[in-house]
This record gives C-alpha cells, structure tokens and sequence, in this order.
C-alpha cells in the first residue's frame, strides 16, 4: 500500500533508492577492490624485490665465507706473527737498554760516593789544617801575650825608675 502511494506519488521504488544510493555514494565494493588489488601488487613486487635483497644477501655470506673469511685470516695469521716478532725484539732492545741504564746508573753512583768521600777526607783534612792554624795563632798569640806583658813589666820598671824621683 505504502508502496504504491509512492509510486503513484511520483517517487522512485525504494528498492531502486537502495541501489541508486550503492550506486552514487557507497563506494566500499569499488574502494575494497582498489585496496586488494593494491595489496595484491605491492605484495608481489614486495616479494621479488625481498627475494632479491636476500639472494644478494646470501651471495654476499657465501662469498664472504669462502674467500674473504679465509683471506682475512691468513693475513691476519701473518700479520699477527711479524707483529710478535716485532714486539720480541723491542722486547730485548728495551730490556738491554734498561740494563745499560742500571749500569750507568750504578757507575754514577759510584762516582757519587768516591766524590763524597773524596769530600768528606777534604773537609776532614781542612778542618785539621784550620785547627792547627788556630794552634798556631794561639801559640802566637799567647807569645805576644808573653812578649807584650814582659815588655809593659820592662816599662813598669823603668818607670818605677823615674817615679822615685
């Protein structure tokens, strides 16, 4: 009944709105399409293009472990035992410079001490200069002392002499 008045009334069935509606608005069937479609190629050239960075990647691997690895590791070998040979000679130059360094150092002490003791019986052997000077001067001292009190004792006399007068 409603639905005739709505024909009759000029408007469209509603089971045809439905479809004009799908039809002009609703685009999810077409959207989702695009998207699988999308999805579907992204994942295909994805695919290849993964497949391809790991076969590169597996070449790489192989080729590193049956050329380069071993190629490494022989100059490695090498290199490690000149580099040891190297390290044991500097090793003994270093160890007989120390030695000659203990040495030297040993002679100069020793030079040290023969120069202390060198200094030593110097200042001892000045000291007993300058104590047999200073006997001396006192001895000359003491004379002149003497020499000086015989004198004034000579003078006292002579003027005992003249005070009488």
């Amino acid at each position: 009944d409603k639905k005739e008045i709505i024909l009759k009334s000029g408007f469209p069935n509603l089971l045809d709105l439905g479809e004009i509606y799908s039809r002009l608005l609703d685009h999810r069937p077409i959207i989702q399409g695009e998207i699988r479609y999308f999805i579907k190629e992204f994942e295909e050239k994805r695919g290849l293009r993964e497949l391809r960075v790991l076969e590169n990647l597996k070449n790489t691997t192989l080729e590193t472990k049956e050329h380069v690895l071993p190629k490494c590791e022989q100059a490695m070998h090498d290199n490690l035992d000149e580099a040891f040979k190297r390290l044991q000679a500097a090793n003994k130059m270093i160890h007989r410079l120390q030695e000659r360094e203990h040495e030297e150092r040993k002679l100069q002490a020793d030079k040290l001490m023969a120069r202390e003791e060198k200094r030593v019986a110097h200042w001892e052997e000045f000291m007993k200069e300058q104590q047999n000077k200073r006997a001396e001067v006192d001895e000359e001292h003491r004379k002149a002392t003497e020499r000086l009190q015989e004198q004034y004792s000579e003078m006292e006399k002579e003027l005992a002499k003249y005070v009488s007068f």
